[in-house]
């Protein structure tokens, strides 16, 4: 199959491309994802390669024939799915432990657009960034939130908040090929406040991806639960519901895909954890916020010339909150990140932590990560909510 997969390549690697996403990497130490896109260079068109690896984000251009040659050696040896969107088709290439290759190829039914001013426009390099939901296209859920104008362009003073929505739909494109396309994939969107994120999430899902999705937004405001019901009856997203609740006492019915908590004050993170663990959930994303809890506990007479200090003891103790919380979610089988959300200029909340069930038992790696934090727990003298909880 490697000869389909050249052809794939050297049919869509030029004018007409719109977007690779190379992602499932064999190996975590390395990069977690790779997009390749066109650009226009100096009046050539190139291949532009976004590497990212942890929360750092690398760059480099080649040509055509370099890009499928890098392209090839990637999937051969570092990862196992590619998604490319092109002009005249979509494909998708999986590639086994064992090396096999499989290619899925589907035409579309789009008007052949890529060329001249349109295609100038969008291959201009470092001007225009590539967002899942673009810029000039009005979403109407973004319009009515005051984030774009009816016409489509994003207002000024909430470009950092279309920014962050497109940002975190990029988490949830990386983690598409863990969910199954088979029956409803069910949400639980924690603290969904005014719910920008939690209407992403299924217009995203459900109108573009094209899965059936049932997300459920939990809050304690009643006043914001019935604006966004009001919105979600006007949009007819007949699987989308909010409901006032309190994070710490939701049990919910059935089985949950993935859990979703976003600045969760303090502990009531702690408990959206715990609930998404119990439920067995195939993927947790959480951006924590207001970690004050270690902050009482933490004592250490060898960082006593650290930690006399109140800002530096109030961030350290965040840091170790987040770091715990990781590693007790490995501690129940998860593969876990923590990522930059959104640049440190715009918000000081930027840690994403995100959790991916493990197809296969690994008890070793479980218990490393288990005597990780019983020493640190040690050293600093801390109990976090999060340990009683999955211990209850």
């Amino acid at each position: 199959m490697k000869e389909e997969l050249r052809k794939l390549l050297t049919d869509t690697v030029n004018e007409g491309l719109y977007r690779i996403t190379i992602s499932n990497p064999r190996k975590r130490d390395r990069a977690f994802k790779i997009k390749i896109r066109p650009v226009m260079v100096k009046g050539v068109i190139t291949f532009q390669e976004t590497l990212y690896e942890g929360t750092k984000v690398f760059h480099e251009n080649r040509d055509a024939m370099a890009m499928i040659d890098r392209i090839e050696e990637l999937l051969a040896q570092d990862f196992g799915q590619c998604e490319l969107e092109h002009r005249d088709c979509r494909a998708t290439v999986l590639v086994s432990k064992k090396g096999k290759i499989t290619v899925s190829r589907k035409r579309t039914k789009e008007a052949e657009t890529g060329s001249g001013a349109a295609a100038q426009l969008r291959m201009a390099h470092n001007r225009t960034k590539k967002y899942i939901l673009e810029e000039g296209i009005p979403v109407p859920f973004l319009v009515d939130l005051g984030v774009q104008t009816k016409e489509g362009r994003v207002v000024h003073a909430r470009y950092d908040k279309f920014r962050q929505i497109n940002r975190f739909l990029e988490f949830i494109e990386d983690i598409l090929p863990t969910l199954s396309r088979e029956g409803v994939l069910r949400i639980i969107d924690f603290g969904c406040g005014k719910s920008y994120l939690t209407f992403a999430m299924y217009y995203y899902l459900q109108e573009i991806k094209g899965y059936t999705v049932e997300i459920t937004g939990l809050d304690l405001k009643e006043d914001v639960i019935e604006h966004c019901n009001r919105l979600r009856d006007k949009y007819g997203y007949h699987g989308l519901h909010f409901i006032k609740g309190d994070i710490a006492k939701y049990e919910g019915q059935g089985p949950v895909d993935m859990v979703v908590t976003l600045h969760a004050c303090d502990t009531a993170t702690d408990y959206a954890l715990a609930r998404a663990v119990r439920w067995n959930a195939r993927v947790i994303l959480s951006v924590p916020c207001c970690q004050h809890e270690l902050n009482r506990q933490i004592k250490c007479e060898d960082m006593t010339s650290v930690l006399r200090y109140g800002i530096i003891r109030e961030r350290i103790a965040a840091l170790t909150t987040d770091a715990l919380r990781a590693e007790l979610l490995e501690t129940e089988g998860y593969a876990v990140d923590i990522l930059e959300f959104i640049d440190m200029e715009h918000t000081p909340k930027n840690l994403l932590i995100r959790a991916v069930k493990k197809e296969h038992e690994n008890k070793e790696r479980r218990e490393l990560a288990r005597q990780r934090v019983d020493k640190a727990e040690a050293l600093l003298h801390i109990t976090p909510t999060l340990q009683t909880l999955l211990e209850s």
